[in-house]
């Protein structure tokens, strides 16, 4: 009897050992599997890579219709389920015609990480994969603005996570800058196309520093728009001195709500030497954590479907060269 009973002992404690591990194995099937599994076309429209050819030098760069992503740096992330926004990396992404890039960075130490929240963005997909730093970016960017030198890249950064004030963060992006300052476009106006050929036009996504470098790219901050009661509130109106923002990020609508709010941000939303008009098509859903893949499948096939006359920056998730064209083609169309 007593030998049966330390054998059920023994059952019982492999059987503990057991359920660890497959909770482990679950999370991660469910965190960095199913992510890895969820793609998009990866194809390139000929073209993608140089449409800005195209445009007229003289014509304001908010003027211009602007295909961006959401999130650009999260290929690979860690807790890639509620994080992952995209299937294309970076330098894939201004390949397939993007020309607007949301940057989040977090300092570590005297560099600069491209983060979500607080989770680290990194190298690959596995979960041991190194974390992806401010450089690998900006290589990228480089590299092709020197390949394709008609382009521009409009950066737009956001101090994403740490405690460093916005003098502390703003120094650290400077000293980037400084290493290859001609390849950047650092006015504090909106530009023309013809200057911002071949540069990278930054955006300050980032609280206003006491004493802000006006020469440090375009002021271009707004509060969080993440739930709202009264979803016919869908675009936020900045007056920013030289000119007015207006943006739509309501980042926590379910798919529905997200359309509707993006179909009156297109129509209240101005463009011109004067005005920015951004909108974001990406949304997380309302519950606490969400999964952006699911979203962007609906919400990028209404846009690729749909008439709707675009105007300004759409920036979305789960970017294709197919979504890019739907929204740069209306540059050029009669």
């Amino acid at each position: 009897m007593e030998s049966k009973k330390r054998g059920k002992a023994k059952r019982l404690l492999h059987l503990l050992w057991i359920i660890p591990l497959l909770i482990v194995l679950v999370f991660s099937a469910l965190m960095y599997v199913v992510p890895a599994l969820e793609n998009v076309d990866r194809s390139i429209i000929e073209g993608s890579s140089e449409w800005m050819k195209g445009l007229d030098d003289d014509m304001p760069l908010s003027e211009v219709v602007l295909p961006g992503t959401h999130d650009s740096a999260t290929k690979n992330v860690q807790l890639a389920y509620f994080s992952k926004c995209h299937a294309l990396d970076i330098g894939e992404q201004l390949e397939a015609g993007f020309r607007y890039l949301d940057i989040r960075l977090g300092a570590n130490k005297d560099k600069l990480r491209l983060m979500h929240g607080f989770t680290n963005c990194t190298t690959s997909g596995w979960p041991w994969a190194g974390t992806l730093m401010f450089d690998d970016v900006l290589d990228s960017c480089y590299a092709f603005l020197k390949q394709h030198p008609s382009e521009a890249v409009v950066f737009a950064v956001k101090q994403e996570y740490g405690s460093e004030t916005p003098e502390q963060f703003e120094a650290l992006l400077k000293s980037y800058i400084d290493r290859n300052p001609d390849a950047w476009l650092l006015t504090d106006r909106i530009p023309t196309v013809g200057e911002a050929r071949g540069k990278i036009v930054l955006l300050r996504h980032y609280e206003k520093p006491e004493e802000p470098d006006p020469t440090l790219g375009i002021k271009c901050f707004w509060e969080k728009q993440d739930k709202h009661d009264d979803v016919s509130k869908n675009i936020a109106v900045h007056d920013e001195g030289t000119y007015t923002l207006y943006v739509q990020d309501r980042y926590e609508y379910d798919a529905d709500d997200k359309w509707n709010a993006f179909l009156a941000g297109l129509k209240a939303g101005k463009t011109g030497a004067d005005a920015v008009s951004i909108h974001f098509l990406s949304t997380k859903g309302t519950a606490t954590f969400g999964h952006p893949y699911g979203y962007a499948k609906d919400l990028n096939a209404r846009l690729l479907s749909g008439s709707e006359p675009l105007n300004g920056w759409v920036v979305v998730d789960f970017a294709s060269s197919t979504i890019a064209q739907r929204i740069y083609q209306t540059n050029f169309n009669d």
